[in-house]
Parts: C-alpha cells; sequence; structure tokens
C-alpha cells in the first residue's frame, strides 16, 4: 500500500494528513483531449496580433502584424504532437470577419463586410497540422456584415463553404461556436447594435443549418468572456444570450482569463501570482457558468474555450516559470470540478503561448504541458487532505500504466519547505528555477530544452524511496506510484 503523508516542516499546529493513493475514489472522468490549445485566425490568416513585450508591447502601441504561422514546421508539429490527442480550436475575434475564399484565385482584399481574407491554402494547412498532430478542429463562424441578409439575418454561406472544403480534405469539424465571445459583441465584428435578441435569432438558424449540414459537429456556446452572468460591461450577458437561443447546445463554453494584461491596461503585481486569490478567480469563473447551465442547458458537459493568465496577449511574467504554478493548478482545479476540455490561448503567439512565437521553442508552460499530458489520466482521484493553504494536491489514474496515480503536488509558498512521507517508493518529477520570472525550468536539477537534433529531452523521474522527502519552496512535483494497486484505475 502506497501512503501519502503530507506533514508542515514548520509548526502550524496541524497534524500530519494522511493520503492513500490506493484508496482514492474515483470522482470523474475527462476527456481525453482535456489538455488542448488555441491558434488565433489571425494566426492562419497574418494580420496584426497582440504585440509582444520582446518587440515593445504596451497599452500604447498594443498591436503588429505578423505574417500567417508555419503549420508546416516540423518542430511546431512534433511539439503539438506530443500534447496530442487535442482540439485545436482556430477562432479568436478576428474569426467573426474573416472571409473565406473558396477559390484557387483569392482576392487580395476583403469584401465589403469582411476585414480579411482566409484562403484555402492557409486552411489546408489547419487540416493537414491537425493530422500529423493527432488534434480535432474547433473552430467559430464570421458573423460580420457581409455574413448576413438584407434583413441583417446570419446566413451559413460562408459556414457550408469552410465546412465542405474542411470535409474534401478529409478533415472534420469536431465542434463549433457559433461566433466567438458574443458578450463583447460591440467592439468584434457583429453589426452595430447586435444583442442578445439578434445573436437568439441568429444561433437558431445556425443550429438548424449545422444539424442539416455538419451533424457530427458538436454545438458549443455561447463561449462567453469578462461576464458575471447577470451583468456584463459590455451590455450582453450570458443570461440573456442563453434565454433567448434557446436550448441547442451539446457542449457549454466559456472563456476565462485571470486579469488584463498591460495592454489593455492592467498592470498587476507579480508577486500576487502564487497567491490563493489569484489561483481561486478559476473557481470564480466556472461558478458563474455552471449555475448557468444548470439552469439552461442542465447536464451538459462544460468546456473552456479559451483561457490564459491575462487576456489581451498576456502578462510579462506568462511566459516565464511563475505562471506554470497557475496553468497546472488550473488544470488541477477544473479537471477535480468536472470541466471537460480547457484550451490554452495560446500555442505559440505572443506572450502567454506555450511556445516562442519566433522559435517555437518550448517555454515553462509547455514542459508543464508535457509533463501533464503523460502522467494525469483520464480519472479523477479525491485527494482529501486538509495540506496547507499554499500546498495544492491533485490526484488521477496514471494514463497508462494500470492501477498507478498519479500526484501533483504544487507548493506555492516563498520560505516554507512541506515534508511528504512515503511509506512505499513513488517516481519523482520535480520541476523549479532558479528564477520565478526566468524562462529556464529545470526538472529534478536538470534543465529542459530540445536535444541538438531537436527532439524532446528524456523525462527520467528520480527514484523516491519510501520515507520523507521535501517539497522545497516555489517547486512543482509529480508524484507517480506504479504500485498503487487502485481499483478505479484497473
Amino acid at each position: 500500500m502506497a501512503l501519502l503523508i503530507v506533514a508542515l516542516l514548520q509548526g502550524t499546529g496541524k497534524s500530519a494528513e494522511i493520503v492513500d493513493p490506493k484508496a482514492m475514489r474515483a470522482i470523474g472522468t475527462i476527456d481525453p483531449r482535456f489538455q488542448s490549445y488555441n491558434i488565433e485566425m489571425v494566426e492562419v490568416t497574418g494580420g496584426r496580433f497582440w504585440k509582444s513585450y520582446a518587440q515593445g508591447g504596451g497599452h500604447s502601441d498594443r498591436y503588429a502584424y505578423r505574417p500567417p504561422i508555419d503549420l508546416a514546421s516540423t518542430r511546431l508539429r512534433k511539439l503539438a504532437a506530443a500534447l496530442g490527442p487535442a482540439y485545436l480550436r482556430v477562432s479568436g475575434t478576428w474569426a467573426n470577419a474573416a472571409f473565406f475564399a473558396d477559390t484557387d484565385d483569392p482576392p487580395a482584399a476583403p469584401p465589403a463586410g469582411f476585414d480579411t481574407v482566409l484562403n484555402r491554402t492557409q486552411w489546408r494547412s489547419v487540416v493537414d497540422f491537425t493530422h500529423f498532430a493527432n488534434a480535432e478542429i474547433v473552430t467559430s463562424f464570421a458573423v460580420s456584415p457581409g455574413s448576413r441578409d438584407t434583413d441583417g439575418a446570419w446566413t451559413p454561406d460562408q459556414a457550408q463553404r469552410l465546412v465542405d472544403f474542411t470535409r474534401s480534405l478529409d478533415g472534420r469539424i469536431a465542434a463549433a461556436e457559433f461566433m466567438n465571445e458574443p458578450t463583447l459583441a460591440a467592439d468584434n465584428g457583429p453589426p452595430a447594435g447586435y444583442d442578445a435578441n439578434a445573436y437568439g435569432r441568429d444561433f437558431k438558424i445556425f443550429q438548424t443549418w449545422i444539424k442539416r449540414a455538419s451533424p457530427e459537429t458538436l454545438i458549443a456556446g455561447p463561449g462567453s468572456v469578462g461576464d458575471s452572468g447577470s451583468s456584463s460591461a459590455t451590455g450582453i450577458n450570458t443570461r440573456d444570450l442563453l434565454a433567448a437561443s434557446g436550448p441547442g447546445l451539446d457542449r457549454v463554453s466559456y472563456h476565462h482569463y485571470n486579469t488584463l494584461s498591460p495592454r489593455c491596461g492592467v498592470h498587476d503585481d507579480p508577486a500576487q501570482a502564487l497567491s490563493e486569490d489569484w489561483f481561486s478567480r478559476t473557481d470564480a469563473a466556472l461558478a458563474v457558468h455552471r449555475g448557468l447551465r444548470d439552469e439552461f442547458e442542465p447536464g451538459k458537459p462544460i468546456w473552456v474555450t479559451e483561457t490564459a493568465d491575462a487576456a489581451c496577449g498576456g502578462n510579462r511574467w506568462d511566459k516565464t516559470f511563475l505562471d506554470t504554478f497557475r496553468y497546472l493548478d488550473q488544470l488541477g482545479r477544473l479537471a477535480r470540478a468536472g470541466v471537460q476540455v480547457v484550451m490554452h490561448n495560446t500555442l505559440a503567439a505572443s506572450d502567454y503561448g506555450l511556445l516562442d512565437e519566433g522559435t517555437f521553442r518550448p517555454r515553462p508552460n509547455y514542459w508543464a504541458a508535457l509533463l501533464w499530458h503523460r502522467l494525469m489520466g483520464t480519472i479523477v482521484l479525491d485527494v482529501s487532505a486538509g495540506a496547507a493553504p499554499d500546498l495544492h494536491l491533485y490526484a488521477h489514474c496514471h494514463p497508462v500504466q494500470r492501477g498507478a496515480v498519479s500526484i501533483l503536488a504544487i507548493n506555492t509558498s516563498q520560505r516554507t519547505s512541506r515534508a511528504v512521507t512515503l511509506s512505499a517508493p513513488a517516481e519523482r518529477y520535480t520541476l523549479h528555477a532558479a528564477r520565478l520570472q526566468g524562462a529556464i525550468v529545470q526538472m529534478n536539477g536538470k534543465t529542459l530544452a530540445l536535444t541538438a537534433d531537436d527532439e524532446l529531452p528524456r523525462l527520467e523521474p528520480r527514484a523516491a524511496s519510501a520515507g520523507t522527502i521535501r517539497l522545497t519552496p516555489e517547486t512543482i512535483t509529480f508524484l507517480v506510484f506504479p504500485d498503487a494497486a487502485n481499483p478505479a484505475c484497473r
């Protein structure tokens, strides 16, 4: 029997907590594509996106032009494939006004009522990428004035062409949101004066069309962001959207960011990035949308189709090890709460990308994503331990080893180590960094980097014998108990 006994090295008056991986009961399952990612539509078409801080991006200079992302890059494909299976969401604000040029001779400029052109070559690169990366496409469709009839109602002509072309490439659209972030409709593409009633009318047209044209495609929505559920600074709230559209969702989706970046006028203190207040913002957003799900679409699975630390391209620390604590804690919290899919924004653009946008080399969050993928399976286990507030514990069945249990232990304390006493051997993977706000991360004392021939390094655990180990301050540790023999994991 593998026992995990959590004790505090500095006295708190609390007795040790005992966690028995063999006795942990299953509390739910998650989608095999739980950990997923976004490539924004503007990356595919090329255009102005959030300017990175390395380029001088800030509140007064938000955007920079970027050419279309090279989805044929061997490095990009290889690193994405290592996270598969996954969902690849191609959407974002720029998708709301993208014209799909279903022709071999695309126009140089978009037609009236659209802002950009998506051509066949670009979309073909998306489909080819998903085939290589073991990813399935999630997207949304144009809702700008050019996609509407003379009465202002949405028409599916553009969406139909995209679905048909995808199918001709032996691809499919696994899920679709009608539009991106309808709570921000005043600023992201729809006609002036667009409101919840207009959304409800258009959604019903969309629902009827997609069930006929692509019945295998899941309908997700509404894909709201920045909404308390009963009020919204933009004037359109999720409650009104769901009431106007009526039932018809296969997946209830929303977007969540802990904050806005300096590009959008918010300047957070990185000292709060390891606080419970920072992490628990994930819980607060989920509570709002889960309540609305229960009211309007009871029993439907919940997807977070866009998330990162900070909207508007990310905070300055989002490409450093400091954000890895939030990244993994968020995955643990949402899986434990029953959320089925979490799509990180982005795979490789601006400061919140898992990969550097210029080189496609892994950032700290990519290494965290890789470890999660390899060690945390789809069966979620109950860790009913009353550990210290700055010690976060999550447990899953191992994705490959029958009966094995993996525990994620995150020590966010700046000064206090934690003791973990093992009654049986385990395999240990500890992430740490010399500088929290640095781009270099180590695992078990070795710097993580691609090899000279561009391969992923071997992620070899360190043996942890029975007895006490220490979780030093500001570290993240995965512990795998191969001999746990948990009945839920067989």
